[in-house]
């Protein structure tokens, strides 16, 4: 039993992930941006937003959604804590 479960245990997973990469695929190809120009625009956002506070450039995730026939920009940016100021 756990032979097939090591074969076809992750069949799902393996479709779900699968299913995930055509659709960036083809996210990107709509938009016409390549993964190389998103990787530009996202050390770019770095760059200017880290003048104004600070983040964790490391953890910054960029990508492209599709809900229905719309298509968004997302960006994840964890802040860093900043010390408070007194009052």
């Amino acid at each position: 039993m756990s032979f097939f479960k090591k074969v076809f245990g992750n069949e799902k997973k393996s479709a779900a992930s699968a299913k995930e990469r055509l659709q960036l695929v083809l996210t990107h190809d709509r938009t016409d941006i390549t993964p190389a120009q998103l990787e530009e625009l996202k050390d770019e956002l770095i760059e200017v937003i880290s003048r104004h506070i600070s983040i964790e450039p490391g953890a910054v995730n960029i990508d492209i959604a599709r809900e229905g026939r719309e298509q968004r920009l997302v960006a994840d940016i964890p802040i860093k804590a900043a010390p408070r100021r007194g009052r």
